[in-house]
């Protein structure tokens, strides 16, 4: 049952699409510390991965992610996943500051490598995790997860591919989220742990962006973090935006808070806006508040009419399905690897400028 209400434990689920045989791609999981890890497997599992081996430093954990994926063996450390020649990928969600020297240790390890978002939190980081592709020609995929697993980005992939409002000229994004303080671990109020709010949460944004504009990389033209309400965590921020130009002359601005109220019947009503020079589209992606419980709506206007489409249900999550062929035959379909690094680093870059303007000062 998918907890739409809770963001950190949401993991949507799709039709079973298998792309490869039962036991032909073996998945090993190190990391559980963010609920994503399970929309991730259900992801992989849906495409026709075997989950095979899993490892966290807690046992608790272990044993409520094997609860859900029964079968999969509990691995006694991380060494023994990563030594097992059968295993092809290593899907992770360890600490955020934890992850790129993570994908470090698997790619060398000779293993494709697929973890959450923020995939970095440094520069430096973002640096060896291009290094480490380089060196080992290895697979560093992220689960930007606001359009990868979301049924209205798929199908507005489609309609933007297929001309149905010209050329993009800007993308917005809203990205609020609930913040369900009992449940937060400690690093999630701790800035060098996960990265700024920027960071954590702009990251989803600036991939989007880049994405649905069609540019290669961008320019950060202004950032801004800030704590309104949850003062007593000093290194944490509750509000960002930032505003950027594509290297396609697009633009893009986006905003990501921690305020969705208790009312509302999803985690976040998060949105995004495409304007194109031929038409508009709205992706209302989780809910349709007051209308409609249910997400993935897809809002097009053009020189033809105006349409709503609710394709929940329809497209399904086409990136898994590729992301395993092309471990299994080396190509490269399911994402863009210098997409994937630049998302990160413009995020980071966003964070350092709002920080440098002596915004949510971190403490020594």
């Amino acid at each position: 049952m998918q907890k739409k209400a809770d963001g950190q434990n949401y993991a949507p689920k799709g039709k079973v699409a298998s792309v490869c045989s039962w036991g032909e791609f073996k998945v090993g999981i190190v990391g559980l510390d963010h609920g994503h890890i399970y929309g991730m497997c259900n992801g992989l599992q849906e495409a026709g991965a075997m989950m095979t081996m899993v490892w966290d430093p807690d046992p608790a954990k272990i044993a409520a992610f094997t609860a859900k994926f029964p079968g999969v063996k509990a691995a006694e450390d991380e060494a023994e996943i990563l030594g097992d020649p059968s295993i092809s990928l290593v899907a992770a969600a360890p600490v955020p500051c934890d992850r790129g020297a993570l994908g470090l240790r698997v790619m060398d390890a000779g293993k494709d490598y697929f973890c959450d978002k923020p995939p970095l939190t440094t520069r430096a980081d973002v640096g060896l995790a291009r290094q480490g592709v380089a060196r080992t020609g290895r697979k560093f995929a992220v689960y930007y997860s606001e359009r990868l697993h979301v049924e209205a980005s798929v199908f507005a992939e489609k309609l933007i591919a297929e001309g149905a409002i010209g050329k993009v000229i800007q993308v917005v994004g809203s990205g609020p989220h609930r913040i369900s303080l009992p449940t937060r671990p400690a690093w999630f109020f701790d800035r060098r742990k996960y990265g700024g709010i920027l960071v954590d949460l702009g990251c989803h944004q600036i991939e989007q962006i880049l994405f649905f504009s069609g540019a290669g990389s961008a320019e950060i033209t202004a950032s801004r973090v800030h704590s309104y309400k949850y003062s007593q965590f000093p290194d944490f921020e509750d509000f960002g935006d930032a505003s950027l130009v594509m290297d396609n002359g697009a633009s893009g601005y986006f905003s990501v808070h921690w305020f969705t109220p208790d009312g509302l019947g999803a985690w976040g009503d998060g949105r995004t806006f495409i304007q194109g020079t031929e038409g508009y589209l709205e992706l209302r992606k989780y809910i349709d508040v007051a209308a409609d419980p249910e997400g993935d709506h897809v809002i097009l206007v053009n020189h033809e009419g105006e349409y709503h489409h609710r394709v929940a249900g329809t497209c399904g999550f086409p990136f898994f399905g590729r992301l395993v062929r092309d471990c299994l035959d080396r190509t490269s379909t399911a994402f863009d690897q210098g997409l994937v690094f630049r998302a990160i680093e413009l995020a980071i870059e966003a964070e350092e400028g709002a920080l440098a303007r002596g915004q949510g000062k971190m403490t020594p």
